[in-house]
């Protein structure tokens, strides 16, 4: 297992090859597990909602009913013209191509209501997780929601599913987040953070 955060033309390759290469659009398993995302949401509207891979843009379009602004943002240009196509009679969506965490799209992400990063964080090293774990909580207001979804089964990545949620976790609790709601299904699991009051309140974490 390769401990390097996969490439962003390793993703392009695999849309290319693929149209669907996660079966997202038929497999009863994506849709139960998106259904469920949708139910951890935090109470509707969400004003303005960032999605950290949103590739060929099926959660993307469940997030329209739910949320007034939505960033959706991945890293294979095939994936997001495919995800443009099926969004395309919403305007309140903006699809931006991005390479994450370098290319992590502070400005555009700032004042966001709620981060969801599904299914990609075991993509990356424990270091870029670390540094998207910072841009994440930075581009949150106070009063905004993480929501994370990793796949617990065996995988071939830098991290497991586990280790990166662990690992996202632990680095966002640093600067004041904490986990309030965690539960695990069969192949995944999900995990909700928000801002510690006493960190609002008095600028330090409360852990």
């Amino acid at each position: 297992m390769s401990k390097e955060t996969w490439k962003a033309d390793i993703f392009e390759n695999l849309f290319q090859q693929n149209p669907d290469p996660w079966n997202f659009e038929n497999s009863s398993y994506e849709h139960k597990k998106l259904q469920r995302v949708l139910q951890c949401l935090p109470c509707s509207p969400v004003a303005f909602a960032v999605e950290l891979g949103c590739a060929i843009g099926v959660g993307t379009l469940a997030l329209t009913q739910r949320c007034q602004s939505i960033l959706a943002v991945d890293a294979s240009e095939t994936a997001l013209t495919k995800a443009r196509q099926r969004c395309q009679e919403y305007t309140h969506i903006t699809f931006l191509k991005a390479f994450l965490p370098s290319a992590y799209p502070v400005i555009a992400a700032a004042g966001c209501d709620l981060v969801l990063i599904s299914e990609i964080l075991y993509f990356l090293n424990r270091t870029d997780i670390q540094k998207l774990a910072f841009h994440t909580t930075t581009s949150l207001k106070t009063t905004g929601h993480i929501l994370i979804v990793n796949w617990t089964g065996e995988t071939d990545t830098p991290c497991t599913g586990d280790e990166a949620a662990n690992c996202f976790i632990q680095a966002c609790r640093a600067n004041g987040w904490m986990i309030d709601l965690s539960e695990r299904a069969e192949g995944y699991r999900i995990d909700r953070l928000i801002l510690s009051k006493t960190h609002d309140d008095e600028g330090v974490p409360s852990f």
